[in-house]
């Protein structure tokens, strides 16, 4: 097939120190999920690394090859030997352990293991020692949810040897946030065999092609005011972009952008992160503030994202380009699932935009074109025609959403039989809200939801989610469902 492969288990010394190497990063801003990193004590649950020999193509008969998949288990709360086991899904970042959100409140109500599997391609689970475009075709989200199914028989497998039986099987609920909720909702749809229930929290279901609704959310999330300020913002950076665009892409610490649509881009994504992750009054205050005052908005600007936001490099299309197995390729990663299965592009509405109209849907087409080469294009039709987007005909899955999350418009925001949609409303609740707390980024030990401005509406969610699961745990173990 014109690739070089090689496994983990025998790559090079050299090698291997390189992938160790690979620090608590998150995918930057860029990406969808926006995580944050951190050594504080109780971040991870466990960083232990354990290691599956996964297949790296589910689709073909012929292709025997394998590589290493990273994932993780956490016990402690584990009743032997019919507790639930609970998967989260890693998303499109590195997976350095199983983080100390909410699902270790619902472990311990529930009794249950969590384990963790790694997204081939990220973190230390990649296929590939380079990320070229070819070598880039067997990272799909169809190619993870099988990833997910091979893993779930090997792990329920080892815990029947462990417990000396053989046709047993525990009960598993799945759960994921963001891409990584889209695949928990698939997951569910696609494999109901192998799982009582899955939890889609501000799970992206509909591939969108040019999602101006994004933007949208943003000026809605961001009020009158705020969406004024950064409106007046974005006027005078495009003016001054146009008579000294160096001076001004310096400006911002972000020389390296060299072309002016990422520039833009990561202007916008500056702001978009603060609504998303729950920190709206980091971004809007001091914005407000120096428009009253008659401050310079830019400098404002300037200075906020110098403080609270992520490095521009990771939107510069020459670092995307890069084929280098490095702790950032996440973000050359995640463009090309974007690129190729979801797009997402975040294009500027035709009216009252708060970012720039020059990031539009050419911006988009001309990246991927440019990081990996022609004929790559989203195909969000096929993608939707797959797993049916928000019309998903599936059952037992819990969809959430926070009423400040832009992203919530590619998720299925309304209740059907069997997949409940609840919307947690409140000034700070974005994006995973319901497993996250507030803020969502950075981490709120166990989901705390005590800085939500609303922690009710966040308790009455986790309330409504923890019956279902018990509901839909209680049914499956009486029906003899989700063991194999």
């Amino acid at each position: 097939m014109g690739t070089t492969m090689s496994p983990i288990s025998i790559l090079t010394p050299l090698f291997l120190s390189m992938l160790v190497a690979l620090c608590d990063g998150y995918v930057k801003d860029l990406t969808l999920l926006h995580q944050s990193s951190g050594d504080d004590f109780g971040y991870y649950l466990t960083k232990d690394e354990l290691w599956f020999n996964q297949t790296l193509d589910h689709f073909s008969p012929y292709d025997r090859r394998q590589f290493a998949q990273r994932y993780y288990e956490f016990l402690d709360y584990f009743q032997v030997p019919d507790g639930p086991i609970f998967l989260k899904i890693c998303g499109e970042s590195a997976c350095n352990g199983i983080v100390n959100d909410y699902i270790n409140v619902l472990a311990k109500k529930f009794g249950a293991a969590v384990v963790a599997l790694e997204h081939r391609y990220y973190g230390k689970s990649s296929p590939f020692k380079s990320l070229t475009t070819t070598n880039l075709k067997y990272l799909s989200s169809k190619q993870a949810l099988f990833d997910l199914a091979s893993f779930r028989q090997f792990y329920q497998d080892s815990v029947n040897l462990k417990l000396n039986r053989t046709d047993a099987g525990n009960p598993w609920f799945v759960f994921g946030i963001s891409y990584s909720g889209a695949l928990s909702a698939w997951f569910r749809l696609k494999f109901p065999h192998l799982t009582c229930g899955s939890l889609a929290s501000s799970a992206v279901v509909q591939a969108v092609y040019d999602f101006p609704e994004f933007d949208q959310q943003i000026g809605v999330s961001a009020g009158a005011d705020c969406k004024a300020a950064l409106q007046e913002v974005n006027q005078l950076v495009e003016q001054r972009l146009a008579s000294n665009g160096k001076a001004l892409k310096e400006f911002f610490g972000a020389a390296e952008l060299e072309i002016d649509g990422d520039f833009l881009y990561f202007l916008a994504d500056a702001a978009v992160t603060a609504f998303q992750y729950g920190n709206p009054d980091k971004l809007c205050s001091p914005l407000i503030q120096a428009k009253k005052d008659g401050e310079d908005l830019v400098g404002a600007y300037a200075k906020y994202i110098k403080e609270n936001f992520a490095e521009s490099v990771h939107y510069s299309q020459n670092h995307l380009k890069s084929t280098a197995l490095t702790e950032d390729s996440g973000d050359r990663l995640w463009w090309f699932q974007v690129c190729t299965e979801v797009a997402y592009f975040q294009v500027a509405p035709a009216n009252d935009s708060v970012r720039s109209s020059k990031v539009d849907t050419r911006y988009h087409l001309d990246l991927c074109k440019n990081v990996f080469g022609k004929g790559i294009y989203p195909d969000v039709d096929a993608t939707n025609l797959y797993y049916g987007g928000t019309r998903i005909a599936g059952s037992k899955i819990i969809f959430t959403n926070g009423s400040q999350d832009p992203w919530r418009h590619a998720s299925k925001q309304i209740s059907s039989p069997d997949m409940p949609s609840y919307l947690i409303s409140c000034h700070n609740c974005g994006h995973g809200t319901d497993m996250r707390g507030c803020p969502q980024s950075t981490l709120s030990l166990e989901g705390n939801a005590q800085n939500c401005s609303s922690p009710d509406a966040v308790h009455k969610v986790r309330q409504q989610i923890t019956e279902d699961i018990d509901l839909w745990l209680s049914e499956c173990q009486n029906g003899g469902r989700s063991s194999i």
